[in-house]
């Protein structure tokens, strides 16, 4: 009886042990599998981050130097909440490319259309689309603010309404709010730098 209960004693003990096994293989498989989940996460965010501030670095630089189209056009064809339309030398060939910046669902995206043609006309069959920033979160917050040459000193009249009078805007505020899953952390990251443009600024 004695040996019996020996061996039933070792058959327990080998239950138990993988048992255990399994329950320490689960706890280290769900850690890997949750810490993987969240350093791609985290990896993700930095990377729409980067975009995004890539992005919006090249857009106040284009911005500034916004000048009158080939075809006449005013230097700001169209200012609104969630899209801006200028003209300007983008690539300093000495052409003056029609450049939009729009938000298009979660996506921040640019198009540019060369001058072709005689007389010179910007067609929009020939817009060249890319996306700089995705997953932005915005919601109904503006990307785009416009200000008047009064701007700071006059509040009552600033930002200016959209869609805005183009010849009051010589200054702009650019907001972009970056989440690559709202549902998880970290929190909403946000960018955003003012910009004046250099031809429309008010002569002292």
């Amino acid at each position: 009886m004695k040996k019996n209960f020996q061996k039933g004693l070792t058959l327990i003990e080998m239950i138990v042990t993988i048992a255990i096994f399994i329950v320490t293989m689960g706890a280290l498989f769900l850690f890997i599998y949750w810490g993987y989940k969240t350093y791609n996460f985290a990896f993700q965010q930095n990377k729409a981050i980067r975009e995004a501030r890539r992005g919006i670095e090249t857009m106040v630089k284009e911005i500034r130097e916004a000048r009158e189209g080939e075809d006449g056009s005013y230097p700001i064809e169209k200012a609104d909440d969630f899209e801006f339309i200028f003209y300007s030398d983008i690539d300093r060939d000495d052409r003056v490319e029609r450049v939009r910046y729009f938000l298009e669902g979660t996506e921040f995206k640019k198009g540019v259309i060369d001058p072709t043609g005689w007389p010179i006309s910007y067609p929009s069959e020939n817009e060249k689309i890319e996306v700089l920033s995705r997953y932005v979160r915005n919601g109904a917050t503006p990307i785009f603010t416009y200000y008047n040459k009064d701007w700071p000193e006059d509040t009552v009249n600033n930002p200016l309404t959209t869609p805005t009078s183009l010849q009051e805007t010589t200054l702009m505020h650019v907001y972009l709010k970056i989440n690559v899953n709202p549902e998880k952390v970290p929190q909403d990251f946000e960018l955003e730098s003012d910009v004046q443009i250099r031809n429309l600024r008010p002569q002292e």
